[in-house]
């Protein structure tokens, strides 16, 4: 990537980075990492994942300030509405910033730059790169100018099982929910994750998805209809 390229992203972003660099691996996808820089520390997912709570965050203020008439368990949903892979995936699509992806040859031949995961995935690296170069006040314009109109006209389509094996958890005191990795298979283009959700130390859902975060939905849903199942017995 030349630094015109950099040039535009930033314009994209209203944001001019101090340390380009930073930006840069934002874009850095594990399989370029891996094949071209060799290191797995040189990928984006560390700011990934300070790039999702810092969003959840922001995104948890902007409900809270401008829907003062939601529930607690309503501004959850939407929330999870606001920051799930689909609608983050979108927001880089307008960003266009799968033009911008440092991406392995086996993930840019298998369409890499339209996958919703590594979008989404993104997103959240150039949130937490923005952080680290700037500080929070041009994560959270950039954050407000994103999702006003989104918070405002939610589309609630999205069904969040982790919000609602949360919630039904939480009615009881002393429940503790952790999600874990099991495994993940397939070269980098095309993985697959498997996730177990556990209840108090026990395996009470499996899931599997191309994404972690779609493995634990699925490993939610599991759970979900697991914890029925043993409620109609």
């Amino acid at each position: 990537m030349n630094k015109l390229q950099l040039k535009e992203l930033q314009n994209k972003l209203n944001y001019e980075f101090k340390n380009p660099d930073l930006l840069l691996k934002s874009l850095t996808h594990s399989s370029y990492a891996n094949e071209s820089i060799r290191s797995a520390d040189a990928s984006n997912e560390r700011l990934e994942f300070l790039g999702d709570s810092l969003l959840g965050m922001t995104v948890a203020l902007m409900i809270y300030s401008k829907k003062p008439g939601l529930s607690e368990g309503q501004m959850t949903k939407l929330r999870a509405e606001l920051v799930c892979e689909r609608s983050l995936a979108e927001l880089a699509t307008e960003l266009d910033l799968g033009d911008y992806l440092l991406l392995g040859r086996g993930e840019e031949n298998g369409g890499g730059r339209g996958r919703p995961s590594i979008l989404s995935d993104a997103f959240e690296a150039v949130i937490a790169a923005m952080y680290l170069d700037g500080g929070y006040e041009p994560v959270e314009r950039l954050i407000i100018t994103l999702f006003s109109s989104r918070t405002e006209n939610p589309q609630l389509s999205y069904t969040d099982y982790k919000t609602r094996l949360q919630e039904i958890t939480q009615c009881k005191p002393g429940q503790s929910l952790f999600y874990e990795l099991s495994s993940e298979q397939g070269p980098d283009h095309a993985k697959s994750f498997t996730i177990n959700v556990k209840l108090n130390g026990e395996i009470v859902g499996t899931g599997t998805g191309k994404s972690k975060k779609n493995a634990e939905q699925e490993a939610a849903k599991a759970a979900l209809n697991n914890i029925n199942s043993r409620k109609e017995e």
